[in-house]
Formats: C-alpha cells, sequence, structure tokens
C-alpha cells in the first residue's frame, strides 16, 4: 500500500488526476473515507485525468452519475440492501466498460466483482488528508 499525503483539495484533484493514468476501462475503484474526507473532490480529479470536463458532483440522491459512459460514480450511503442496488441495476454498470468509482461500498459488497482497488482518504487535519492507495 502506498500512501500520499494531500495538504489541499487541490493537491487531492492533482494526484487523482495522475491516479487516473493508471485505471483501464472496468475497474472497479472503491473510494473509502468518513463524511467530508474528499472522496468527491477525488472523483472529480479522476475524472479530469480521463479527459472529462464534465462538473463532476455528489450522486448521493441519484445514487450513480454516468459521465460519458466512461466513468460511473456511485454513492451507497442510502442504499440499503444489496437487493436494492440489484434492482437500480448496479450490477451492470461494472460490465459496461467503464471505471466505476463507489462510495460506501460496504453496502453492496456482495455485488462487487473479485478484484477491485482501493483509495482510502484518511483525514489529517482541517485540509490535510492521507490518501491510501
Amino acid at each position: 500500500m502506498a500512501v500520499f499525503l494531500s495538504r489541499s483539495e487541490a493537491e487531492t484533484r492533482e494526484w487523482a488526476k495522475a491516479y487516473a493514468s493508471t485505471l483501464r476501462a472496468g475497474d472497479v475503484v472503491l473510494l473509502e473515507g468518513e463524511m467530508g474526507a474528499g472522496k468527491t473532490a477525488l472523483a472529480k480529479g479522476i475524472a479530469l485525468g480521463m479527459g472529462i470536463s464534465e462538473e463532476v458532483t455528489s450522486p448521493t440522491y441519484a445514487y450513480v452519475n454516468s459521465y460519458r459512459d466512461r466513468l460511473f460514480h456511485f454513492d451507497c450511503y442510502r442504499v440499503q440492501s444489496e437487493e436494492q442496488a440489484e434492482r437500480l441495476g448496479f450490477a451492470e454498470y461494472f460490465d459496461a466498460g467503464g471505471v466505476c468509482l463507489v462510495e460506501w461500498s460496504e453496502n453492496i459488497r456482495g455485488l462487487l466483482p473479485a478484484t477491485c482497488k482501493r483509495v482510502e482518504i484518511v483525514k489529517r487535519g482541517e485540509c490535510e488528508r492521507e490518501i491510501r492507495y
């Protein structure tokens, strides 16, 4: 496991832009961290690194946001069960050939592919974040 220490949201986005170059179609990345840790900032940077200029927002109420059918950003915080996620069609996205970013993945653990990448963001201060990957 490697660690990057970010001192600002801008640094987190820049790290994520570079991290995006390691991702391939079909990758599922679990974004872990408490509320306000910077998971959406990380998703914004990954999108930029993938050449996606659309505004990336948290999919809290939509469950999943799709960007050019190349990046799928999930927020499973409000998902009550794997069955609910299955009814919402989540599993189909994992085979759609894009990169999937999944927040609160523990709520859909049984639907996830066998191999996933993991990025954990730990708050170390008001602006500092430890990014473990």
